[in-house]
């Protein structure tokens, strides 16, 4: 944060479904699905790697299920909005590249069996956190929630007549002012779009302001407002043609921009027995139930596991000074009342749906439609 007196101000970004990182991100996670379509119970870890002329899929899968790699890669980026090679990618002639093989047999083997019969071990070593704050509806850090909003408006705004220039390729910046811990105002928003050579820079300008960022956020919060709008200028080349993606570059934008903690490991393309992933997003529905139960105005929660054990081997939770129980009764609580075993978690949050392609893009939390976002178990806590 920087400080200016009494005020603090932090930083949050967010890149579009254009960005070549997040293109990567979904085409991994539109593997995972079209496998998990045919076989919920399929075991995925796929990578993927995008430039201008060409995708690169690897990675390992093992399951009942016969997918076409190429056409889904082809397809997400189609969807997307790459169509042309004038655009960044070609997604209806892009030559796909795959080097798919089998899970490794250690690795299964820890998984399916682990320490306890009948269960599924971890897929691997590792920590992940889940963060929830007051913040935001959301229970989102507010430059972070913001930084989606406005991307997700701006993608919107393609699908418009007034927005035909606009390309899939953006990133977004949001700083936000706090004043005594308390959210005052939004000090400066940075967005870059990719556009057609035709539109000249006041243009822009105005549409991004007026029709964009004005009509995204609350008007209360622009009063003191720099807006710094493709700063660098002229930005016609983007996507894969300007920048090559791959997947799992993006775990920061994934995640809450910066706020509370990551622990390191990406989520796109790996199937819910990876608890990088399904543990992630465990953390995150614990700790968004903790804060909207009213205990908490923030809730930090570190879940850390060993490959082949069910088990996690610890639990940690850090609140703030407002909380009204302390970190070590509520983390009894949570292992009273919730099984942190990676299959309990799967159940739990029901994660063998082909949900994943619409997690790639705009951020895996603080978006109603996913199951870990449910505040059905705010009960549990009010009266510890």
């Amino acid at each position: 944060m920087r400080l200016h007196g009494d005020i603090q101000t932090f930083s949050s970004e967010s890149v579009s479904d254009g960005h070549p990182d997040k293109l990567a991100d979904q085409i991994s996670d539109g593997i995972l699905d079209a496998v998990l379509t045919q076989d919920p119970y399929g075991r995925v870890s796929c990578e993927v790697l995008v430039n201008s002329q060409f995708i690169v899929i690897s990675g390992e899968v093992s399951a009942d299920a016969e997918v076409d790699y190429a056409a889904v890669a082809r397809k997400v980026v189609r969807e997307v909005g790459y169509t042309s090679a004038e655009l960044g990618l070609d997604g209806h002639n892009c030559e796909v590249i795959v080097g798919i093989n089998q899970q490794s047999p250690d690795i299964s083997q820890g998984v399916n069996h682990g320490d306890w019969a009948g269960e599924i071990g971890a897929g691997d070593q590792g920590l992940m956190f889940g963060y929830a704050c007051d913040e935001t509806v959301e229970c989102m850090p507010a430059p972070l929630q913001y930084s989606h909003q406005i991307l997700q408006k701006l993608k919107q705004c393609r699908a418009t007549p007034a927005g035909t220039w606009l390309r899939p390729d953006a990133k977004s910046q949001v700083t936000v002012a706090y004043k005594n811990g308390v959210m005052d105002h939004v000090s400066c928003i940075v967005l870059s779009t990719q556009h057609a050579p035709h539109i000249s820079q006041a243009q822009i300008k105005e549409f991004v302001i007026e029709e964009v960022i004005k009509s995204t956020l609350d008007p209360a919060y622009l009063k003191h407002t720099q807006y710094l709008i493709n700063p660098s200028g002229r930005f016609v080349v983007g996507g894969p043609s300007a920048d090559t993606g791959l997947t799992g570059r993006k775990v920061i934008v994934d995640t809450y921009g910066g706020r509370g903690a990551h622990g390191g490991g990406a989520f796109s393309g790996k199937d819910p027995t990876k608890v990088d992933r399904s543990a992630a997003y465990m953390g995150r529905y614990l700790a968004k139930n903790i804060v909207k139960s009213g205990v908490a105005k923030q809730c930090l929660i570190q879940l850390s596991y060993a490959i082949g054990v069910a088990e996690p081997v610890s639990v940690w939770i850090q609140m703030d000074q407002s909380a009204q129980v302390s970190a070590a009764r509520l983390a009894e609580v949570v292992g009273e009342h919730f099984s942190l075993q990676p299959q309990a978690i799967i159940q739990q949050l029901d994660l063998r749906q082909p949900i994943y392609l619409d997690t790639a893009a705009y951020g895996h939390f603080g978006r109603s439609q996913f199951s870990w976002e449910i505040t059905d178990q705010t009960e549990v806590f009010k009266h510890i």
